[in-house]
Order: structure tokens, then sequence, then C-alpha cells
């Protein structure tokens, strides 16, 4: 950052008085711009043991599979916001069974939020940031084809407590590779 949005003066870093981190502060009018994650919401749809998937039309990884999950807006909560993307990404209309896995991604800066949930019906069809969506079985998931590694945490995660007979709710954090 630049330039503060509220006055368009130029800005510095420094850690503000009663803080403990570095900041954009703008020594004009002293705004402090707070930079958060950015928050993926999205769903883990499924219709009678199968779970629905979309392929991805646009990049980052273009023409693999995932579930459709995508950047909360203002103003919306993360469950209308999981509604929201499921409805663009795969054109499904879904009801909320309950919060699922909260996968913290901290080297880019997002948290990505997936809500078990089932299908109203199979009257699905690809969004315009899709190729394809279809329902897998597990065994036919492709998995060497999945976009994210908290989509393949999340259905990993799902299939075993799908056998152990009852589903709790996740908190992972997916490091950098390599990084120890």
């Amino acid at each position: 950052m630049n330039f503060c949005a509220d006055c368009g003066s130029k800005v510095e870093q420094r850690v503000p008085v009663g803080d403990n981190r570095l900041r954009h502060v703008c020594p004009a009018c002293g705004t402090i711009h707070y930079q958060n994650p950015r928050m993926v919401v999205g769903t883990l749809p499924i219709w009678e043991g199968q779970v629905l998937l979309c392929r991805r039309a646009i990049e980052p990884r273009l023409g693999y599979w995932t579930l459709p999950a995508g950047f909360l807006e203002n103003g919306e909560s993360a469950a209308d916001g999981a509604l929201r993307e499921t409805l663009e990404e795969a054109c499904a209309r879904v009801a909320l069974i309950a919060p699922y896995t909260m996968v913290s991604v901290p080297q880019i800066d997002q948290m990505h939020i997936l809500f078990r949930a089932e299908l109203i019906d199979t009257d699905f069809a690809p969004g315009s940031e899709s190729l394809d969506v279809r329902l897998f079985d597990e065994a036919d998931i492709p998995w060497d084809e999945l976009a994210f590694r908290s989509v393949s945490l999340t259905l990993r995660t799902f299939f075993d407590e799908r056998r152990m007979g009852g589903f709790g709710v996740h908190h992972f954090s997916l490091d950098v590779p390599g990084r120890s």
C-alpha cells in the first residue's frame, strides 16, 4: 500500500501506539490501514452419498476439480456466502447442515470455511466459473486433479468420518511445503 484510501496521502509502515504489528499508517490523517486475511467460503454438497465437485474454468488451477467456494463479500455472513458461491459455481441449491472445516492458509493470507450441505435437488449445472459439475462417489474422486489442498483435506476428513459414523468441526493449518 502506498497511499491512504481516506485522504490520498503517502502512507508509512510503523507499529501504531497500543499495537504490536507493523501497519500502514497515514501520517496526515492518522488512519491505520489493517490488512487482514481474505475469507473463502463454500460447501461440501452431498446427494445420496455422493459429493458435488466443480471443474474450474478460471485460474488459479484452471481445469482442476474443487468444491464450490469463493471469496466472502462485505456485508455477507459466512453461511450466506457459501450458499451464494454454490449457486454461482454449480447452479446448485443446498441446505446447510453445519460448518465443517476451517482451513488456515497463512502463506496466502486466507481462511477457508466449508460447510457440510445437502443438495436440495439434482438440478445443477456449470456456472460461469466452472467447466463441468458432477457428483462423485468416493472411489471416483479425481484425487490427483483436485485444485487445492484445503479441498483434498476436507474430502478426506469427510469420507473418514462418514465411515466412523459421525461428523465434527475441524480446524487445520496448511503450512508452506518444505518449511518446518
